[in-house]
């Protein structure tokens, strides 16, 4: 699904709408909502909830893998709610990565037992602390100047995703879909919540 924002507020300052900054009506999307899947034997079932846009709440980039639910949980019957377990890895503006797992909050346990999500974090800026910070292009200027390719992403690759977002554009063509609004400094249309939320999951936000 598709998305356009309004006016709006980020951090407490007020912003106008994508049609108020263009001067007109325009269709033209500012969020984007998919779910995928990938026809292969590795992850059959597995849904990609993926999500991008502009005058969200914040600016983040990053991967969120939720693993799936136990089908039986050996403390149920003591009155203890376990919720999956969840790895989440930072790319922007920081590099990290949380693993949340589920555990017993110490205890008598005389009114139930208690399980907590509790987080393992891997700041990448203290793992890798040194006396210069580098920024990411530095880096890949540097390779570009002498021929190494390696951080950078094949030409049959970039193809290979232009084909697939043009196909989701045709499509959206095809079947007049058009973009549903939402205020500047939300996550995005109320459909988009739903499209993860009948499935049983949530945005990470």
């Amino acid at each position: 699904m598709t998305g356009q924002y309004r006016a709006g507020a980020i951090q407490g300052q007020a912003v106008p709408g994508y049609d108020e900054e263009l001067g007109k009506d325009s269709d033209t999307e500012t969020f984007v909502a998919i779910k995928a899947h990938l026809d292969n034997w590795r992850w059959k079932g597995v849904p990609f909830y993926l999500r991008t846009g502009k005058r969200l709440p914040t600016r983040r980039t990053e991967i969120v893998v939720q693993f799936r639910r136990v089908p039986h949980s050996i403390f149920a019957g003591k009155g203890a709610r376990s919720e999956p377990n969840r790895l989440v890895i930072g790319i922007q503006p920081e590099e990290n990565i949380t693993l949340s797992l589920m555990a017993k909050v110490p205890g008598l346990d005389r009114e139930g037992l208690r399980l907590r999500e509790v987080p393992l974090d891997i700041r990448m800026q203290d793992a890798f602390a040194g006396p210069t910070k580098r920024i990411a292009y530095e880096r890949l200027l540097l390779d570009l100047i002498e021929g190494d390719q390696t951080l950078f992403v094949r030409r049959d690759e970039v193809e290979a995703q232009w084909d697939w977002i043009d196909a989701i554009r045709a499509s959206w063509a095809e079947h007049g879909v058009s973009p549903k609004t939402y205020t500047a400094g939300t996550w995005g249309p109320t459909a988009a919540i739903a499209l993860a939320e009948r499935d049983g999951v949530h945005w990470h936000e």
